[in-house]
């Protein structure tokens, strides 16, 4: 035998080659009836089968079946310690989510099942073509969460457990499809910061700080290898997991005070056995998706985005939602007058003004707690239903004199010291501390179809005094973000520069989320000082004056491919209008309208370097023109299949008349 083959076959015990061929099988019998046997399916009366088969009592298969769909990822051991590994924390230890709400399930004389569609990190795949395919699986999930939930044509209710970035998002947009079936999400929880150490957004700058001298490599190891604090949940920051989850119980999904809960917590399993026994008194109470999920839960999703801050990617995904569910989608108009309506009032990492983490928010009320605060403004609709059932004001009325909102906001104080109405703050005192309004859409020559700014977390340092950030510099264009990257740690970017990374939209990368670019700005010491404007996305951590989301994208022939190193660019926001322009006024040392420089970029040539990432997956490609069709990134990124058939039906009409000609 070959060196490799005893590698592989090496010595076995004996009794692996005593092989039964056959076995006796489950005792008892299946609860049959005449009717069933006449009248069901072959698949229903197959399907005892099978779950006899793995173990399940014959006695009690006919109570009713819910269906438990997670993200879980990884092998755990009983004791939690890594069998095999997970893509992050965020979908580790969901699965005891899962275990108690299927046991609840079981002890209410319910059958759970279970599937899995595990999910990938974004911040595992920052700077790498894995990012490639971050955003296009969010669709490709929720297509397949759907099956799975057709394939079980007896459940009677969906449950979603899930964390992170495009997890969430993808399970929310799953069940909001299914129309007709109760369904809840049960969002999978935060994990704490280290006790000493840095939060799981900036340590993942520690490469450009040690590049620029501001961090040792001791440091850098040290701080990196605790800065998840616990095993499992989303990041310590208000990113687009954190958002995700914060969207979820606003739009009434979740049950109430859910968003947040740090994961692994005692807190957090019952949270698991409350949305279980919701999930059951939906179906009881003939309650669906459809009674949740409306245009008026959608508003209330995004009155709570621009309450907490939350990422930009919500942009992306709240339209989503809202198409799932045959909502109306918001438009970019919609969106700037929420965040005109409803101040910024959550204080945590990473737009501050004190970077609290988001345990804190939770511990501080959560979600419930700034829905006091917004329902004096009179900016909620009270009246929607939620998945306990009851309507939102009932929710409120009852949260506002609760013994949970006494005893968490007291282990605040407890736990840290922290004043609870220093994270969730009035809007009042949110005002005096220099808060500002969540998200502005700049446009202008380069970004005529518009563009994304969290402008409440640009460095105030950097505004004028009348609440205006300006910033007119050189620009400097990159076609890859690798090489942009190597620019910041190779000193190439200097103070007052203008970063254009052009070619990263969803044709060229499936768009990518930039915080490789993002935080290494925001964590080296002139990086305030430097604009970045880009068709890519970004993380929900992401702060400074950092515009992406550019349309069209500069691979569609937008005006963002047609810069050249050296041109002039001036951005304006107004922090405080919410309004603003990114506009080409410069070449060198000549100066020129808005207008004329409109003129001279629709007469340039792209840039020669322009093109989609040779690394780009085909999957991806597919993804990018199927979205493309639909309506793209303002409508969410979705696939609108009766847009998509009428172009193939018209593209095929096209190729016949050729043929013909």
């Amino acid at each position: 035998m070959s060196e490799k083959l005893q590698y592989i076959f090496k010595e076995v015990q004996e009794d692996i080659y005593q092989i039964e061929t056959h076995a006796p099988g489950p005792s008892g019998s299946l609860p049959l009836t005449e009717d069933m046997l006449l009248g069901s399916p072959s698949g229903d009366l197959f399907g005892m089968t099978q779950n006899v088969g793995m173990g399940w009592k014959p006695t009690e298969l006919n109570g009713k079946q819910f269906l438990i769909l997670s993200t879980q990822g990884g092998i755990r051991a009983e004791d939690g310690t890594p069998i095999a590994l997970g893509y992050h924390t965020g979908h580790w230890e969901v699965g005891l989510l899962m275990r108690a709400a299927a046991e609840e399930i079981k002890e209410k004389g319910g059958v759970p099942f279970a599937g899995f569609v595990s999910d990938p990190c974004d911040g595992r795949s920052q700077g790498t073509t894995g990012m490639f395919d971050s955003f296009p699986y969010r669709n490709d999930a929720a297509i397949v969460f759907r099956r799975l939930i057709r394939s079980l044509p007896t459940r009677k209710g969906v449950i979603g457990v899930a964390t992170c970035d495009k997890g969430l998002p993808a399970t929310m947009i799953a069940l909001a499809a299914i129309h007709d079936l109760p369904t809840i999400i049960v969002p999978g929880g935060v994990t704490l910061p280290p006790t000493e150490g840095e939060d799981a957004g900036k340590i993942q700058t520690i490469g450009a700080r040690f590049a620029h001298g501001e961090l040792s490599l001791q440091d850098a190891a040290d701080l990196g290898c605790r800065a998840c604090g616990t095993p499992g949940g989303g990041c310590q920051f208000l990113g687009t997991a954190a958002t995700s989850q914060v969207v979820a119980e606003a739009l009434g999904l979740s049950i109430p005070h859910s968003a947040l809960t740090p994961s692994g917590s005692s807190i957090w399993e019952e949270m698991a056995r409350q949305s279980a026994r919701a999930t059951i008194k939906m179906e009881e109470s003939g309650i669906k998706t459809k009674d949740i999920i409306t245009d008026d839960a959608i508003h209330n999703a995004m009155v709570l985005h621009a309450a907490f801050g939350g990422s930009t990617n919500l942009l992306l995904h709240i339209p989503a939602i809202a198409h799932a569910a045959q909502c109306t989608i918001p438009t970019v108009d919609d969106w700037t007058q929420v965040n005109r309506e409803v101040p910024r009032i959550v204080s945590v990492l990473p737009n501050g003004p004190t970077h609290h983490p988001t345990v804190r928010a939770f511990l501080a009320g959560g979600v419930p707690e700034a829905m006091l605060y917004l329902r004096k403004l009179g900016v909620l609709n009270e009246h929607v239903l939620t998945v306990t059932g009851e309507t939102l004001g009932s929710i409120l009325d009852w949260w506002e004199g609760s013994e949970r909102r006494y005893r968490i906001k007291k282990r605040l104080k407890e736990a840290d010291g922290i004043d609870p109405e220093d994270v969730i703050m009035s809007p009042e005192l949110a005002k005096s501390r220099g808060m500002t309004s969540t998200v502005t859409f700049p446009i202008g020559n380069i970004a005529p179809e518009g563009s994304v700014i969290k402008s409440t977390a640009i460095d105030p340092s950097v505004v004028d005094d009348d609440g205006v950030y300006r910033h007119t510099g050189t620009v400097k264009v990159f076609t890859s973000e690798k090489d942009a990257i190597k620019a910041i740690k190779g000193g190439e970017i200097e103070k007052g520069d203008i970063m254009a990374v052009i070619g990263r939209g969803p044709s060229g990368t499936g768009m990518e989320e930039t915080y490789q670019l993002t935080s290494a700005l925001k964590h080296i010491s002139y990086g305030k000082y430097v604009s970045l404007i880009t068709d890519a996305r970004f993380s929900g951590v992401s702060t400074g004056a950092c515009i992406g989301h550019i349309g069209p994208e500069a691979l569609a022939g937008g005006p963002l491919g047609k810069l050249r190193t050296g041109d002039i660019v001036e951005i304006i926001i107004d922090r405080n209008e919410l309004n603003g322009t990114i506009n080409f006024i410069g070449e060198g040392n000549d100066k020129f309208s808005p207008e004329a420089g409109a003129k001279i970029l629709s007469e340039r040539k792209t840039h020669p370097e322009l093109r989609p990432d040779p690394d780009l997956p085909e999957d991806t490609r597919l993804w990018a023109a199927l979205q493309a069709v639909s309506g793209g990134t303002w409508r969410g990124s979705v696939y609108d299949v009766d847009k998509i058939i009428e172009v193939l039906e018209a593209g095929v009409e096209v190729l016949k008349q050729k043929r013909n000609q």
